[in-house]
């Protein structure tokens, strides 16, 4: 399969950012009640490397994405996004859950932290759908 290496990098990183945007703009205060967290925690954290690994990590997630959209045929946004949606759907959402409920977790907590991976994988995969390799 042809891999269009931009669209990868450019998934990884929207979905990077779409994590900032998450965790800090959206739901920092819910989230870190939940977790039960304080800034002074936050602050011991990393600065970098967390960040480093994470854009790491989303760019293997966006090329498998690739992999199975192109797999799937998904050369829209929308059989692209679908894509995302059956995975978190048949994957990360019941995988997800399971660990929640056995760790007593809050289901907040399970929402705040598994619907931006839902999110992020209908993003990616609606890129990857519409962003196609020109033929030589």
């Amino acid at each position: 399969m042809k891999t269009n290496y931009w669209a990868v990098l450019v998934c990884a990183v929207v979905y990077w950012l779409l994590g900032a945007v998450w965790y800090d703009l959206l739901f920092q205060k819910p989230w870190m009640e939940l977790e039960h967290l304080t800034m002074a925690d936050a602050a011991r954290m990393s600065p970098i490397w967390p960040y480093v690994i994470t854009l790491l990590l989303n760019i293997v997630i966006a090329f498998v994405l690739s992999q199975i959209c192109a797999w799937r045929n998904a050369n829209t946004a929308g059989r692209g996004a679908a894509v995302g949606t059956l995975l978190w759907l048949g994957f990360v959402g019941p995988v997800t859950y399971t660990t929640n409920m056995y760790e007593l977790r809050p289901t907040e907590l399970f929402a705040i932290n598994n619907l931006y991976p839902l999110a992020g994988l209908v993003v990616m995969g609606a890129i990857l759908g519409v962003w196609h390799r020109k033929r030589a």
